[in-house]
């Protein structure tokens, strides 16, 4: 539409606003509530002890892994060559020691700053803490619990409406974006599409066996067969939930431990995003071309590997996460607004591939903590109990 209507392609830009400042306006108490709700409900917390510590340790280090990978894949291919975007003037950020990035990353100096969505890290950050320490209080909390959970679902329901608006705001403001930069921003959607997919597949066919070695050695690898119908689900239907119950099937029959694979793979379609590791970086990079800036230097780079790792185990837990995610990197890196709607219509165009390698890397997890707990001989007794 916005090739046809050209300049013209702006009066649909009021259309594009509203989505966005919807959004905006709803994610503050959105993020609060599902974190806050999520943590709660929660039972038996004790009993995962070695599992979630070796479960989230495998997540980081893979999303780390996964994080650096892209580092080198954008450095080598610039997602944005070629294309420049002057709608509202950017300095060039002059980063701080990674330790300084860090502490102002996941904190704030004032309660009332973390209703600011410049600061939605360290809302989430405070939101985990609130969580625990209403299950930490115990019985007396009791009465804040139905109250969170009430006001989780109707916040959800009220996304849920905003969504259907979502085709329809991206779509107008992404118009007007072609209407008034010309097809070469299609170009550089292709050319940011052409450096995530063979990447994401190579993650997949590569670092996946590999994982599997180290937590089964020929076994692991050769169990890589098991992934094809969990890998199909999720390129199909896009949804790690979707792909849960597939996955579960998947993870039996290489012989996971059923407390293991319980644990490890309904927490790891939330917070286990190696493909969001590697979508975050390019999104990154993306902007940081469109801007005319440079993507360069260990602290940005650390600091973009660090972002991406704990915004998306955090943002997984939250409907419309992967939104939120590029509202984040908005907000932290000091981009204008109109950056959001170019890595939203990034985040969709990588979707399926980014959502294979978030999904099926769940079971390639499960083997990983099943060898830190149960040791390098867990696949021999459990493949014949499955």
């Amino acid at each position: 539409m916005g090739i046809v209507l050209k300049e013209k392609a702006t009066v649909l830009k009021p259309f594009g606003d509203i989505f966005i400042n919807i959004l905006f306006t709803v994610v503050v108490p959105l993020i609060f509530l599902s974190i806050t709700n999520s943590i709660i409900q929660m039972d038996n917390m004790k009993r995962l002890g070695k599992i979630v510590a070796s479960m989230f340790v495998v997540f980081i280090i893979t999303g780390l892994i996964a994080a650096t990978i892209m580092i080198v894949t954008v450095r080598v291919f610039n997602p944005a060559e070629g294309f420049t975007m002057p709608i509202t003037q950017v300095e060039e950020p002059n980063p701080p020691k990674v330790s300084e990035q860090l502490v102002k990353m996941v904190t704030v100096t004032d309660f009332k700053d973390l209703l600011s969505i410049s600061n939605m890290l360290p809302l989430i950050v405070f939101s985990l803490f609130f969580g625990f320490s209403i299950k930490l209080v115990g019985e007396k909390a009791q009465p804040l619990i139905p109250v969170i959970n009430a006001a989780t679902l109707a916040l959800m329901k009220l996304v849920g409406i905003i969504m259907y608006y979502a085709p329809i705001g991206l779509g107008a403001y992404f118009a007007n974006l072609v209407g008034k930069f010309g097809p070469e921003l299609i170009g550089t959607y292709a050319r940011a599409c052409a450096v995530y997919y063979p990447a994401a597949f190579l993650y997949f066919f590569i670092f996946f066996p590999i994982y599997g070695y180290i937590a089964a050695g020929k076994y692991g690898v050769k169990s890589m067969k098991y992934l094809i119908t969990p890998m199909i689900t999720s390129l199909s239907t896009q949804s790690s939930i979707a792909t849960l119950p597939i996955n579960l099937e998947a993870s039996k029959k290489i012989g996971v431990n059923e407390d293991v694979r319980n644990i490890v793979l309904p927490i790891g379609a939330t917070a286990h995003m190696d493909g969001t590791c590697l979508s975050g970086i390019l999104k990154i990079a993306f902007l940081y071309g469109v801007f005319g800036m440079n993507f360069t230097g260990i602290d940005v780079w650390v600091g973009s590997i660090i972002f991406v790792v704990l915004a998306g185990m955090a943002n997984g837990a939250i409907p419309g996460g992967g939104l939120i995610s590029e509202m984040l990197i908005v907000s932290i890196y000091g981009f204008p607004p109109e950056a959001f709607p170019l890595i939203a219509t990034i985040g969709i165009l990588v979707d399926p591939p980014a959502t294979m390698v978030n999904s099926v890397g769940d079971n390639v997890a499960g083997m990983l903590v099943s060898r830190i707990v149960e040791g390098k001989e867990w696949f021999k007794q459990k493949v014949t109990q499955a």
